[in-house]
């Protein structure tokens, strides 16, 4: 395999390790991928044929890891693959044409003249100074006026987007972008709503961890549970205590089934049932309703396998505890 310069005019050429480099893709990357980078590009200079098994030895690391770190790099745009070998770009020259492709972006100084978004440049100026101190990459800009175009975020929304990153050591495009998209799906656009979101994830947050706590599971709830828990918090709007209510009828039951609890608390909302007391009310009046069948049975010397006699739904079971 043999590395080969590429292509590059005398404006572009450099020894060093562009401070694009550091603005752009050091924060990604993984720690391993780093370090193949930083040796090919120093072997690039001298046109050198190299092994990926050279390279594993030099570098004391896996043959798997150095494959995988040149398809890292071929997929930022780093490396282009030839059929003798790769090609080294110039990050320099590839993140000029991404600051002036046409159509695509806006340039930092296009976005300043702007005498409409002055509160958005000011906000841009403190995701600047506040998470890069200062010397955020021009390409930032752009992404950041996109995403205000994408999402119609308010400043602050903005700038807690940035903020909840941060605080996750997950400031890179893509996770900043995926936050986004799930803000955005949830119909954040101020601060206000941004807010209401947080007390709703921190209220279904807490009712999970009771859940846990009451039914006495050593693990976390799975993806499917999850679901459950969410559908009875937000679309049923059900507080612990109606939850719980429900819970407690798993309590003779040997294995505990999230299916059984649903199938309770769906119940329950499809009879409209919206407060602890109606719930209760109903739960009461469900359980003599079968006490009184029982009696009944008992009386008439009713048989029990005859399922044609049951003129009862029987959900109901489901509330005779």
């Amino acid at each position: 395999m043999k590395l080969e310069p590429h292509d590059k005019s005398i404006l572009f050429s450099s020894t060093e390790i562009p401070d694009v480099f550091f603005t752009e893709y050091l924060s990604p990357a993984n720690g391993d991928y780093i370090k193949v980078y930083l040796y090919i590009l120093f072997l690039s200079k001298y046109d050198k044929d190299i092994k990926i098994n050279d390279l594993s030895k030099k570098l004391a690391l896996p043959v798997k890891t150095i494959q995988e770190a040149f398809k890292y790099w071929e997929e930022c745009g780093v490396l282009i693959k030839k059929t003798t070998g790769y090609i080294l770009v110039n990050i320099q020259e590839t993140e000029l044409l991404k600051l002036y492709s046409p159509k695509l972006t806006s340039s930092p100084e296009d976005i300043k003249k702007s005498k409409d978004n002055q509160y958005r440049i000011k906000a841009i100026e403190n995701i600047n100074n506040q998470f890069f101190q200062g010397i955020m990459s021009p390409s930032w800009y752009n992404d950041i006026d996109l995403w205000f175009k994408k999402y119609n975020f308010d400043e602050q929304v903005m700038l807690a987007l940035f903020n909840y990153c941060y605080e996750r050591s997950a400031l890179h495009r893509n996770y900043i972008q995926v936050v986004a998209d799930s803000w955005y799906k949830n119909n954040i656009k101020s601060f206000s709503d941004l807010d209401a979101y947080y007390q709703k994830q921190e209220k279904i947050s807490s009712i999970k961890k009771q859940i846990i706590r009451k039914l006495g599971l050593n693990r976390n709830l799975t993806t499917y549970e999850d679901a459950y828990v969410e559908k009875w918090v937000i679309d049923y709007n059900y507080s612990i205590d109606i939850i719980d209510l429900a819970l407690k009828k798993t309590t003779s039951k040997t294995n505990i089934n999230f299916d059984y609890i649903n199938a309770i608390i769906t119940n329950w909302n499809e009879r409209g049932l919206k407060t602890l007391a109606e719930v209760q009310e109903f739960s009461v009046a469900m359980k003599k309703k079968n006490q009184d069948i029982k009696t009944l049975e008992k009386k008439t010397n009713y048989n029990n396998n005859s399922a044609t006699q049951r003129n009862y739904d029987n959900l109901d079971n489901l509330f005779a505890n």
